[in-house]
């Protein structure tokens, strides 16, 4: 993006843009900090303009979402994008469906997309993070509306993505617009979908087959865990279940 382009921009987002956001909050510095090298590798890949795809995959507790949804937030306050897309498959305990959770169907999908929102907290007040919701400046998605859109100028985060098809995760991908970028996470071993129905699998078995510059995939493994030392322990605990 040109100098030009980035300045034009700016001017646009305040003069559209009627929110005052909480200065306090607004002041921390989004500092994405690699803590291993398959994190390092991410981060590279997720601030690299010419990656309008990337893909991270593995254990909990990794950092995918979180350093995500950080570069998300860098890229909107840095003027690259002009708003942030949330989504996910939404596929609860028991199969729970949206039909049994009250409210607009926005509102359906704010608790399968709550752990985006809780590293929004991280620089911006509720007050602020609704009203961004309210202007579109942040937009829940759900996965299974997607279809004919597409995103322009903006950061796409599409988590938990073990749990879509492959025909699901085509449509996602198929989304990608001008000055875009797609960040899908997941982690294979917590799929409720298995073998060639599940989305994330049959991804990385079509890039890593035919490779394309501009599609990054990241792995991650247990090495990777920087959340509770127990969280690698627990896994290890549950491998065979």
């Amino acid at each position: 993006m040109s100098k030009a382009h980035r300045k034009a921009r700016k001017k646009n987002q305040s003069e559209n843009n009627s929110i005052n956001f909480n200065k306090a909050i607004q002041k921390t510095h989004v500092q994405l900090i690699p803590k291993s090298l398959n994190q390092e590798k991410y981060i590279l890949d997720l601030l690299d303009p010419t990656k309008e795809i990337v893909i991270g995959y593995g254990p909990a507790g990794t950092g995918k979402t979180f350093l995500a949804m950080q570069a998300a937030v860098r890229a909107f306050r840095n003027h690259m994008c002009d708003r942030i897309i949330l989504t996910r498959p939404a596929i609860g305990v028991e199969d729970e469906k949206h039909g049994f959770l009250p409210g607009t169907l926005e509102q359906k999908m704010e608790p399968w997309v709550r752990p985006l929102f809780d590293v929004l907290r991280d620089y911006y007040s509720i007050r602020d993070i609704n009203h961004m919701v309210a202007e579109e400046l942040i937009e829940i998605a759900p996965l299974a509306f997607m279809r004919g859109r597409t995103f322009k100028e903006s950061w796409i985060i599409a988590d938990e993505m073990q749990n879509a098809t492959p025909r699901q995760m085509k449509m996602l991908l198929t989304r990608l617009g001008h000055n875009s970028k797609i960040v899908v996470t997941g982690d294979v071993e917590q799929a409720d979908r298995h073998g060639a129905n599940n989305g994330l699998l049959d991804l990385e078995a079509r890039i890593t087959s035919l490779p394309i510059n501009e599609i990054s995939l990241c792995k991650f493994n247990t090495k990777d865990i920087q959340r509770h030392h127990l969280i690698g322990d627990v896994l290890e605990l549950y491998q065979e279940a």
